[in-house]
């Protein structure tokens, strides 16, 4: 299940494979922490030792970018689909509402935290949240914020903050949260409350979901896209160099 690609670990799961392991998460009470790996992420890791072993020391390290997908295929990994972090969010709250678990969300403004859960909640009959919380807290008000997950008694938690704090915060507190399944969301919570209109599905499908997000807010996501995308093709191209070389060097070897 758990392989690399430029160096970055990942799993190679379904969403509903995915969904299976977090019910059986949440059935049976053992602590699973899932991760969403894009291609921003994966760049920003290789500079940053914490954000690596964050991501790396997770329970599932979901393959969340076309990008990627089609880059481990390229390199003789079989990925079977994209496994978006809010697809992923959007399936285990219908699974909660038919199964009576009851998610936290935890993350961005208290408005939008609110109105994303309002959102939920619409049209599906028998989802009940355990709570909610923005992610506009200090440091040192972190350990009340757990408490107040854990008392609570939610079976699952919803992460909605920006890359890398919200790797930091659950490698920080995993053992302290008492929700079997949690896991990051990124920004699913703007989507899912409205204020970030989410990309048509041909979009998502063909890789070009950041150049939507993009165009909604320029001034903050063009910059940070563009760099972004553009090392993660140089490392794929150069991931692709070493596998390509790599069977000459043996054959010369020998």
């Amino acid at each position: 299940m758990r392989t690399t690609f430029i160096d970055a670990p990942m799993d190679i799961l379904t969403r509903a494979e995915t969904v299976s392991l977090a019910l059986d998460a949440i059935r049976s009470g053992s602590k699973v922490t899932h991760c969403a790996l894009n291609v921003a992420k994966l760049v920003r890791m290789r500079s940053n030792a914490t954000l690596r072993n964050d991501v790396g020391t997770a329970d599932i390290v979901g393959i969340d970018g076309m990008g990627i997908v089609w880059g481990a295929r390229l390199a003789g990994i079989l990925a079977p689909e994209r496994v978006s972090g809010i697809d992923l969010m959007l399936s285990l709250l219908e699974e909660c509402a038919s199964r009576g678990y009851r998610p936290y969300f935890l993350g961005a403004t208290p408005d939008v935290v609110r109105r994303a859960a309002e959102a939920a909640l619409r049209g599906r009959p028998g989802l009940e949240l355990a709570g909610l919380h923005d992610g506009y807290f200090a440091p040192e008000d972190e350990a009340s914020v757990v408490r107040a997950i854990n008392a609570s008694g939610a079976d699952c938690l919803f992460v909605g903050m920006p890359t890398p704090r919200k790797e930091r915060f659950l490698a920080a507190y995993r053992q302290a949260i008492n929700a079997p399944f949690v896991m990051g969301v990124g920004g699913s919570f703007d989507v899912l409350s409205g204020k970030v209109a989410r990309a048509p599905v041909w979009a998502q499908r063909s890789g070009l979901e950041w150049a939507f997000r993009a165009a909604q807010e320029p001034r903050r996501m063009l910059g940070r896209y563009f760099s972004t995308n553009a090392m993660f093709l140089i490392l794929m191209l150069r991931e692709l160099a070493l596998l390509a070389v790599g069977p000459y060097r043996k054959r010369s070897a020998s």
